[in-house]
């Protein structure tokens, strides 16, 4: 573990509500991007992400040490797979609502109208290909390609082992991948298999 991790976890346990603050601000970017984009829903995504260091705070006494971002991970993609659940019972807006949300577009540069408008499209396409994994590809998936984490980490964000890891990573690239393929006009000219 990171010794300035595991400083700010032992103050937070004795109740130094400026350590957790310092936890808080260290990771909640990491945090509401895997909860974004693996309910592809910004707001619901903040929702989350506050509802997990909530319960971060309240169980700190149990973290245990190991890594500190991989158990705040775990927690927030436990808590975006029961948001997934309540919004199966209670759907609140479209997909295509959440995917023009500005926080799944990449920052503009200097490329021509007609490059922007492709890249949002495939970014688009590849959020839709992200979401239509089942929960757990869906968390690995985030986790390893988007977060950068290893497999180790993202096996103590998930609980299931290395072995699980690299398995549903493999399986959640591949339907990523054949997804992003049915629009290969969208893709770089080196990725259009014909």
């Amino acid at each position: 573990m990171d010794p300035e991790d595991a400083e700010l976890a032992l103050r937070s346990m004795d109740g130094d509500l400026a350590a957790f603050n310092t936890i808080v601000l260290r990771y909640q970017s990491q945090v509401l991007n895997l909860a974004a984009r693996m309910l592809g829903n910004r707001v619901r995504a903040e929702d989350v992400a506050q509802e997990t260091f909530i319960s971060a705070y309240r169980a700190i006494a149990k973290f245990r040490g190991g890594n500190l971002r991989a158990w705040l991970l775990r927690i927030a993609a436990n808590a975006s797979r029961d948001a997934m659940r309540g919004s199966i019972r209670r759907p609140e807006q479209s997909l295509d609502e959440s995917l023009t949300n500005p926080s799944f577009q990449p920052a503009s540069s200097d490329e021509s109208p007609e490059d922007h408008a492709l890249r949002g499209e495939l970014n688009a396409q590849l959020q839709r290909a992200i979401l239509s994994l089942s929960a757990d590809h869906r968390a690995v998936l985030v986790l390893v390609d988007v977060q950068g984490l290893s497999y180790e980490e993202a096996a103590e964000a998930t609980g299931a082992s290395v072995g699980t890891i690299k398995s549903r990573l493999s399986r959640a690239r591949a339907r990523v991948r054949d997804l992003l393929m049915q629009h290969r006009e969208l893709l770089p000219a080196r990725y259009r298999q014909t």
